[in-house]
């Protein structure tokens, strides 16, 4: 049985306690040419503790012994630098930082934590420290005084790793409390704590023992904020070298599948269907434009497995219950000024989101700015990791996309929860179950028509079009527990508007597997208006001209995207197609192709 280590990040257990490791090693060589102070940006549970783990282990000169056993097997321990195990390493990890309180309450947290690793430290080079590291409990900035003060009298120095840097400051700035910004002011502005913090650390690699700093976090907000307090870190996050650092890439994830398969007796069209669903979910980030393809989300990747081993088959909730922090970005910035918009054109993939490069100007002022122009908001999703790289266009401008399912589905929530009232919900799923199950249209158009069309305001109405239709659709009709969905699936050089199909576990249950082709006229196309669309009966629109001839192309589409979904998936679907126009924003109109 392999040792998944899901909720793992310590590498020296990892290591010696025989658990699946994909090696990186070989980027230590990279990093240590980059530069002396670096800061690596990820998403959320991307990976980027098991890295600093690696890094201490690496370096640390009291595991100089184990250096063969750690690492022998491994690249960098064919090939290692001068530098390994060379150092005294100290770690700090600011999402142990308690962001709840007043900020004398947050500062004494900040300072307590600091001291403990301090504590830490000294327990664990004692056999190195010829002099003594003095704490002061209520001032962590002069205990790391003293700590500088005893590694100036070794042979070594000191390499700072800061994991998740501004974990509790974006949880200040991001909470619902009326009083966020001034606590966020507080901590990061003038001589605030954690930019009193960083300017002890840029000191301190002035000639004071500190020779090396490796700082991760998810965006650059926070670091931005403390400006001159510490503006001496290089920005490594696009790479192109090290894209992968923290991410599987599929043919890393093939082989673990296999191995469970064989463990499990599973036919290997079963392990295929396996990674057809992790790559749905967990696959498509990209963090250089360099890079070879996309990866998978590390953590995520690791939750499946561990599932699909233990039980023999898919989990039936792909997202783990560790991301609920990205449902609360994704609202913060859904209330910021641009962001409601951005949000739902981010889900209409048809057009991409593009920008010349991303913003590298963030801090709270520009988040609170009064209007945010799409460079600036774009690029705050990707560092969130609810964006990332697509593709460049012609005039050389980079694509930001929907990584994968896991993401769609946080858009999809926050959006339902965005336009369609609680009360609402309930109807709305019972309308699209009925879809699911017998196939029915009827009962999701009325839906649409009488509920969810009211909530769009007229900006909204103006700019509708058949990718607003869909979005209204794909909020409604998202099921990942039952389904594998995608908003403009490509079947060889078509684009089909919505598929839905039937994940391979769920087969068993009466579903449906659904294609869906929207087509929509406006109403002065159509010589109408909205109230006299609404006195029409569906007959009397269908009978539009320019309705019927939106249903002969959808017609003609989908009867070439079903000749292809039924030969990718042969005899496994129970496939049902549609037809759906939209005249105006007030009357829907289907037609079921067999």
């Amino acid at each position: 049985m392999i040792k998944f280590p899901y909720g793992i990040s310590d590498f020296y257990q990892i290591i010696t306690e025989n658990y699946f490791y994909i090696d990186r090693t070989d980027r230590i060589p990279l990093v240590e040419r980059i530069g002396k102070q670096l800061l690596f940006l990820r998403p959320r549970r991307f990976g980027k503790s098991l890295w600093l783990s690696t890094l201490e282990n690496y370096y640390d000169v009291a595991k100089a012994d184990e250096f063969e056993t750690l690492f022998g097997h491994l690249a960098i321990g064919q090939n290692p630098t001068p530098l390994h195990n060379r150092y005294v390493v100290m770690r700090w990890d600011f999402s142990l930082v308690d962001p709840q309180g007043n900020v004398a309450e947050i500062k004494r947290s900040l300072h307590n934590h600091i001291n403990a690793a301090i504590e830490r430290f000294t327990q664990q080079y004692q056999s190195q420290l010829h002099h003594t590291i003095e704490r002061d409990p209520t001032d962590a900035l002069r205990s790391f005084q003293s700590l500088l003060t005893a590694v100036q009298q070794t042979p070594y120095h000191l390499y700072l790793l800061i994991d998740e840097y501004d974990n509790f400051a974006n949880t200040v700035l991001m909470s619902d409390r009326p009083d966020s910004q001034a606590r966020y002011e507080a901590l990061l502005y003038g001589e605030g704590a954690l930019k009193t913090v960083f300017k002890a650390v840029k000191a301190a690699s002035g000639g004071l023992g500190l020779d090396r700093v490796f700082i991760t976090g998810i965006s650059p907000v926070a670091l931005n904020d403390v400006t001159s307090g510490y503006n001496v870190a290089k920005h490594i996050s696009l790479e192109p070298g090290l894209h992968d650092l923290c991410g599987f890439w599929e043919t890393e994830i093939i082989t673990p599948l296999q191995h469970i398969g064989q463990a499990c007796d599973l036919p290997p069209e079963k392990v295929a269907s396996a990674l057809t669903t992790m790559s749905a979910f967990y696959d498509g980030y990209t963090f250089s434009h360099d890079s070879e393809g996309a990866i998978y989300n590390p953590t995520l990747a690791l939750y499946f497995m561990d599932y699909f081993q233990h039980h023999c088959q898919s989990p039936a909730n792909m997202l783990d219950s560790n991301f609920a922090m990205d449902r609360q970005k994704l609202a913060y910035i859904s209330h910021l000024r641009g962001g409601e918009a951005l949000i739902l054109d981010a889900l209409q993939e048809e057009t991409p989101i593009s920008v010349f490069q991303l913003a590298d100007q963030f801090g709270m002022a520009e988040m609170l700015a009064p209007a945010h122009d799409t460079p600036f908001m774009a690029s705050l999703l990707y560092y969130l990791g609810i964006l990332t790289l697509g593709e460049k266009t012609a005039l050389g401008k980079m694509t930001l996309r929907i990584p994968n399912l896991v993401v769609r589905k946080l858009y999809v929530e926050h959006i339902q929860r965005m336009l369609l009232p609680a009360q609402e919900r309930d109807a709305a799923q019972q309308a699209a179950e009925t879809l699911y199950s017998t196939g029915d249209m009827q009962p999701l158009c009325d839906f649409i028509e009488q509920r969810y069309f009211k909530v769009f305001d007229n900006r909204d109405y103006y700019g509708a079009n058949e990718l607003t239709v869909k979005t209204a659709f794909l909020t409604l009709l998202f099921n990942d527990i039952a389904y594998i969905m995608d908003s403009e699936t490509a079947l060889e050089r078509g684009y089909a508007d919505l598929t839905m199909i039937v994940r391979p576990e769920m087969r068993q249950y009466q579903l449906l597997d659904i294609l869906i082709e929207f087509k929509y006229v406006g109403l002065k196309k159509a010589g109408l208006t909205g109230e006299q669309a609404r006195r029409m009966s569906r007959d009397e629109i269908k009978s539009l001209a320019d309705v019927q001839a939106s249903f002969r192309e959808a017609i003609t589409q989908l009867r070439d995207y079903r000749r292809r979904l039924e030969t990718k998936y042969r005899e496994k679907l129970r496939l049902r197609a549609y037809a759906v126009v939209s005249l105006g924003f007030d009357r829907l109109v289907w037609e079921e192709i067999r």
